[in-house]
């Protein structure tokens, strides 16, 4: 094999400053030398725009801005980490040739409707309309020509997101009747890891670059014979992703939530309404004595002890305090409009879980303010007799 690449499903802004951003980082330190391979399976014009930039460019810029341990961080760091960019369309040839004798690791960050199959896709499709499918098409070549495994690390916000990936091609290769041996160098020879991402990547900038907040986490579970594509501080190799994922549902997720929840229920409140009337984004939120006081104490009086009593592996304060941080980013414009979409569905898997498990650590603990942010969205939970429900 020549030198190793990294080849990447996806040309997003969050890739840019996420995945791309810490190989590039590796690179410039000397701890890694394989560089992104950037394949655009879209046919959208500004995806198009952007692989051009890729193919033309050696690097981009991502600036940094936020917040970091109370200091105002805004800088601009230049990513050299993209070797080239194909078209799956338009260059099929030789994204699999480059997949046959150079890939080392897969990662992805496809649309919401990346992971769903296509019924006219096949072995013989050049290529195939699916993700999976592609990635199928491609392994099986890979298989033929050197059966060198090869490790897939995707990044979609999809829980065990390496296990589904995993199982959506396995069943494909059977659907297409493909060779046993083939099947057992797919689930067994080739690794298919789990991972969590985070970083709030605000903007794009054009043709290629972004606007990102300082804090980033790439959050990947251990596996035997896992060799990282590169090494980066926002990475961590962890035994399971359960603690870390509940940990950011529970702060991250379910204060989004609960900010804009009260939000709007002082809306409502006429006395309230004209000062929330202008408020607009989680950064107004925050500077706001009302909002702030509710984002306070929803996480100290019924998030936090749950937390705690979870007896995690991860640092529970320190967390808190980063995404305090993160919400007081004076360069993000986060809208409260945004996050309210689907607002209902979201207090369903955001703030019934850490209420769930207060009922089974904690059952003493009486979470008004989150029980009563369920009862107005008719989220089903039984209230005790004695809990008075709070805004």
């Amino acid at each position: 094999m020549n030198d190793g690449l990294i080849m990447q499903f996806g040309t997003s802004r969050f890739l840019q400053a996420h995945v791309d951003f810490f190989v590039g980082e590796s690179i410039a330190q000397g701890h890694s030398n394989s560089k992104v391979v950037v394949v655009q399976t879209s046919n959208s014009l500004a995806g198009k725009m952007r692989l051009q930039a890729f193919q033309s460019n050696a690097r981009y810029p991502v600036k940094i801005q936020g917040l970091k341990l109370g200091k105002i961080i805004n800088q601009t760091v230049q990513v050299e980490s993209i070797e080239t960019g194909f078209q799956a369309d338009s260059n099929w040839p030789d994204i699999v040739s480059v997949f046959c004798h150079r890939v080392t690791h897969v990662v992805s960050n496809t649309a919401d409707q990346g992971y769903l199959l296509e019924t006219t896709d096949s072995l013989d499709s050049s290529p195939p309309a699916s993700f999976p499918a592609k990635l199928l098409v491609l392994l099986f070549a890979r298989f033929k020509e050197n059966a060198i495994p090869v490790t897939v690390m995707p990044c979609e916000l999809v829980v065990n997101n390496g296990d589904v990936l995993k199982n959506l091609v396995l069943n494909l290769a059977v659907q297409w009747a493909l060779p046993p041996v083939f099947l057992d160098w797919l689930q067994n020879r080739c690794l298919w890891i789990n991972s969590l991402v985070d970083r709030i990547v605000s903007e794009s900038i054009e043709p290629i670059g972004a606007v990102a907040e300082p804090y980033a986490l790439w959050a990947i579970e251990d596996q035997p014979g896992l060799v990282l594509p590169c090494q980066h501080d926002a990475i961590r190799v962890l035994d399971n992703l359960e603690e870390a994922a509940f940990l950011k549902l529970g702060v991250l997720n379910l204060s989004h939530t609960y900010l804009v929840e009260t939000w709007r229920q002082l809306k409502r409140v006429e006395a309230t309404r004209p000062e929330m009337e202008s408020i607009h984004t989680v950064v107004q939120a925050m500077e706001n004595p009302i909002l702030r006081q509710a984002f306070e104490a929803v996480l100290a009086e019924e998030v936090i002890p749950v937390l705690l009593a979870m007896n995690l592996n991860e640092e529970v304060m320190p967390y808190v305090d980063s995404v305090r941080e993160r919400f007081l980013n004076p360069f993000l414009q986060h809208n409260l409009s945004d996050i309210e979409q689907n607002h209902q569905s979201k207090i369903e898997r955001r703030v019934s879980p850490v209420v769930s498990k207060a009922r089974r650590l904690l059952p003493d603990l009486k979470q008004p303010k989150l029980v009563a942010c369920m009862a107005r969205n008719q989220i089903q939970i039984e209230i005790p007799d004695d809990l008075e429900l709070e805004l």
